[in-house]
């Protein structure tokens, strides 16, 4: 095997112009909520992250109303794997985040007209693909064939073919494997996982609270939100953002003493979708 020319493309350019677009210039895709584009700010190709909390906290949620967002800011489709829910139930969450409608009106008189709607805003830049038994390789063949814009896996621990000596072990191959997508296809990756038993009841949610981890998940990640509910009377409509992890450099619009943010949002679930709740 012959050695790297210095033309190689592996050689990291030191065009400040060319660093700038890469990294912090325009472009990216940006968050439905003003508080994660002002903390993470937008997602690039290569970057990796993944959020976390406790069951029924509002993963589904989070993710209908992300990837509904992100689905309208590109041109090649984005990948959903999903490995929980009934597709269809999710595609209906994805459905209502992407036109702010409760079942009842979604599937109403107006039906048609909503139709055309979704049809128009997504179109098939949002790929569910739904399998209860997702591996490696049908990840990899799919993602091979379309080249998505953005790539998201829930659950991301529930993917299959990998092994070591330990389950710590095996998820800390699947995150570096989920990140190497990132950097190959130039798109960006997001996990779900989940919160241990420590999380529950907790409103800001840290790294320790990740469920079957040392450090083998968090090494991984580029970015980390937990998401976190209170069981305290009155707080139902309301979740607790805490990014306990950022490596991202973010863009012009974020706050760099928001790197590290906590944030109260509303969680929507008749519509699938989040609010911010910023002072």
């Amino acid at each position: 095997m012959s050695p790297p020319t210095l033309e190689s493309s592996n050689f990291v350019t030191s065009n400040l112009y060319e660093l700038r677009s890469a990294t912090v210039g325009e472009g990216g895709l940006h968050w439905p909520l003003r508080s994660l584009n002002m903390s993470l700010g937008p997602l690039r190709g290569g970057d990796f992250g993944f959020i976390f909390a406790r069951p029924e906290s509002g993963k589904t949620t989070f993710l209908a109303h992300t990837t509904a967002c992100f689905a309208q800011q590109v041109d090649r489709p984005g990948v959903w794997f999903n490995n929980e829910e009934q597709g269809e139930k999710v595609r209906v969450r994805s459905v209502q985040a992407t036109l702010g409608l409760t079942t009842d009106e979604l599937f109403g008189r107006d039906i048609e007209q909503h139709q055309a709607s979704y049809n128009k805003n997504i179109g098939g830049r949002l790929l569910i693909y739904d399998d209860a038994s997702i591996s490696k390789r049908i990840v990899e063949s799919i993602i091979t064939d379309i080249k998505p814009s953005f790539i998201v896996f829930d659950q991301i621990d529930k993917i299959q073919g990998f092994s070591a000596d330990r389950q710590d072990l095996v998820y800390g191959r699947i995150y570096q494997w989920a990140r190497e997508l990132a950097k190959t296809y130039a798109c960006p990756v997001i996990g779900v996982c989940q919160s241990d038993g420590t999380g529950e009841g907790i409103k800001w949610l840290t790294m320790s609270h990740v469920a079957d981890a040392k450090t083998s998940k968090q090494a991984e990640a580029d970015w980390i939100l937990g998401i976190g509910r209170s069981n305290e009377e009155g707080t139902q409509a309301v979740r607790y953002f805490n990014i306990s992890k950022n490596k991202l450099m973010g863009s012009e619009g974020t706050d760099p003493e928001l790197r590290h943010g906590r944030f109260d949002v509303w969680i929507y679930p008749e519509t699938a979708r989040y609010g911010d709740i910023l002072e």
